[in-house]
């Protein structure tokens, strides 16, 4: 779906120097040497792909490992890289390698300090997103909502502010929520790694960011082009985490791997710029009251608090859309005060009869089944009295598929007859009963 940006995101600027990196040269120096000792990388142009930083930069690290007899020119030029010098480390330098890697496994990428980090994420808020009514029906043009729904979603996604979605189950607030991200529709830069008090945090994941092209790793390109942004730093779309029950507070925390001595991001900071999503609120371990109770610094002052190993706590930006989802009602599984912190409260119904029907003709059309107006009375004035009419957005695609793998195992064309609706039924919901033991 091509959406057109909905903020002005600024890229961070390229460092021409070593100081303009923010991080000091005894920390690059020793990423240089880690680098090189544990990839076997000895072309300037690769190691500059590396540590993500430019040739120049790379050329001025290595000169000053030279220096310091940590490094020395291995005395070939590479006829196929452009007739580049090699290096290698010298005894000296394997010995630095293997202090700092007892120090930390890191290496690769240099971080971005996170004061660095901090200015970068002001240019690219969430809270700066523009979103226009034609952007979120297009994002949501897959979904058939009430009228009235995309106003009270328009405002709260362009806050930036927490959003609350409740409401029976099966009506389509996980969907909502992933329209929203799509509705964004723009960019962000988001660093490999930050720094912070010498330590190094891992950010960008793989898992949860996705790369919105191919960077241009090149570094000799890059000085070409005129080093478009800090190459620190990955351009992806703006980013979505998705939890659910299996949600715990320790998830919210640093993660420190004692072995590598490393950390890596909590779910939020990797969610910075884009959107948590919180889904099926009240299943988690902790109760939602609690979970809740751990955003309140984060969504009333836009800052969240993390700690070291050593128990040392600092503050990294909250930049982050928070929508949680559930199926109780608010008043049920919070207090007076929790719910005044959340800033958007919408309630997400189950359809009404005639945008049931709306529902079920788009599912039958995108699958190939024929509708049949005497199956769809018997469906509507049979099947759900027993329910007291209560339709969800859920129930077309069950039913439908249901058919659908009837005919498959029957052998018959796909057809919708009251017979198929009554054993489509049968396997919506489960009769109460007792069971022998």
């Amino acid at each position: 779906m091509n959406m057109q940006p909905t903020a002005n995101v600024t890229a961070p600027p390229m460092p021409k120097t070593l100081a303009e990196t923010g991080l000091s040269v005894v920390m690059m120096r020793d990423i240089l040497l880690k680098s090189m000792f544990r990839m076997n990388v000895d072309l300037v142009s690769d190691l500059a792909r590396v540590i993500s930083l430019s040739v120049p930069l790379t050329q001025e690290l290595i000169d000053m490992a030279r220096g310091q007899k940590l490094v020395e020119a291995t005395g070939t030029l590479h006829a196929t890289s452009g007739n580049e010098m090699g290096y290698q480390l010298t005894d000296s330098g394997k010995a630095r390698a293997l202090d700092a890697l007892s120090q930390s496994e890191y290496y690769g990428a240099m971080p971005v300090p996170l004061e660095h980090y901090g200015k970068q994420m002001k240019r690219q808020s969430v809270r700066d997103i523009k979103l226009t009514r034609d952007q979120l029906v297009r994002a949501m043009g897959h979904l058939i909502l009430p009228p009235d729904l995309l106003g009270h979603l328009g405002p709260a996604v362009t806050s930036g502010r927490s959003i609350l979605l409740y409401g029976p189950p099966g009506n389509g607030k996980s969907s909502i929520s992933n329209g929203i991200r799509a509705a964004m529709g723009d960019k962000i830069y988001i660093p490999r790694a930050i720094e912070y008090s010498g330590q190094v945090i891992t950010v960008y994941d793989p898992i949860v960011h996705s790369a919105a092209e191919e960077q241009t790793d090149d570094p000799n390109s890059l000085r070409r082009t005129g080093n478009r942004f800090d190459p620190r730093y990955v351009y992806c779309e703006r980013p979505t985490v998705i939890t659910g029950g299996e949600l715990t507070l320790d998830m919210l925390d640093l993660k420190y791997n004692p072995v590598a001595r490393t950390y890596q991001a909590p779910l939020q900071l990797k969610a910075s710029g884009g959107i948590f999503i919180v889904d099926d609120l009240g299943r988690q371990v902790e109760p939602p009251q609690k979970l809740v109770n751990r955003w309140i610094v984060p969504l009333e002052e836009s800052r969240d608090i993390l700690a070291l190993q050593s128990g040392e706590k600092f503050t990294v930006p909250f930049d982050t859309l928070v929508i949680f989802s559930t199926n109780f009602h608010p008043n049920e599984i919070f207090d007076g005060a929790a719910l005044r912190r959340i800033f958007f409260k919408i309630k997400v119904d189950g359809p009404t009869q005639e945008m049931f029907l709306r529902i079920f003709a788009m599912v039958a059309r995108k699958k190939g089944m024929p509708l049949d107006e005497g199956a769809l009375l018997h469906l509507l004035k049979t099947k759900y009295p027993t329910i007291d009419n209560v339709f969800a957005n859920y129930q077309p695609v069950f039913l439908i598929d249901q058919m659908i793998s009837i005919c498959d195992f029957e052998g018959i064309p796909y057809q919708m007859t009251p017979e198929l609706i009554d054993r489509a039924w049968a396997n919506m919901f489960v009769k109460d009963e007792k069971i022998a033991k």
